[in-house]
């Protein structure tokens, strides 16, 4: 199969490769079913395709038997990596592969030159609070995020 990046350490079958468009229905459904994942007009198909476009190889998927069963968005801006919507199916968590997949997504940013990368993580989400301070991130508490939405047409005064 192309695009394989690494069987899992775990000797299940488990395979990790770069996310394709063809991917998306199985991705979505995943991310659906995924506690601490919102989804919103920035996940449509077409806009995880232009995402991939921008960032290609960088987004990947954990695959048994053919069958998707993680998955995580990453990218760049030039200066810092973010990942995005890591998911893994329940039946498959506590195995390696979050790990796993964010762990082939740093080794991607490094190889590109990024030096630090950003996550978001909804305030509720405990249990995903307690998988990235398992693994070694840091809460930042010294910066808020702020947004604004460019389709309500507003304009700095």
């Amino acid at each position: 199969m192309k695009n394989i990046l690494a069987d899992c350490p775990d000797g299940d079958g488990i395979i990790l490769r770069v996310f394709c468009i063809e991917d998306y229905d199985a991705v979505v459904t995943l991310w659906r079913r995924s506690e601490g994942v919102g989804l919103n007009e920035s996940d449509t198909r077409d806009a995880i395709a232009a995402f991939l476009r921008r960032n290609p190889r960088l987004s990947l998927v954990a695959q048994k038997r053919g069958r998707i069963i993680g998955a995580v968005l990453c990218g760049h801006d030039g200066r810092r990596g973010y990942l995005h919507h890591l998911a893994v199916s329940k039946r498959h968590r506590q195995h390696g592969i979050g790990r796993q997949l964010v762990n082939a997504c740093m080794m991607k940013l490094r190889k590109i030159g990024i030096q630090k990368c950003t996550i978001f993580l909804f305030a509720e989400n405990v249990t995903g609070r307690k998988f990235w301070i398992h693994n070694g991130w840091s809460l930042r508490a010294d910066i808020q995020l702020m947004q604004i939405r460019l389709d309500d047409n507003k304009s700095v005064k």
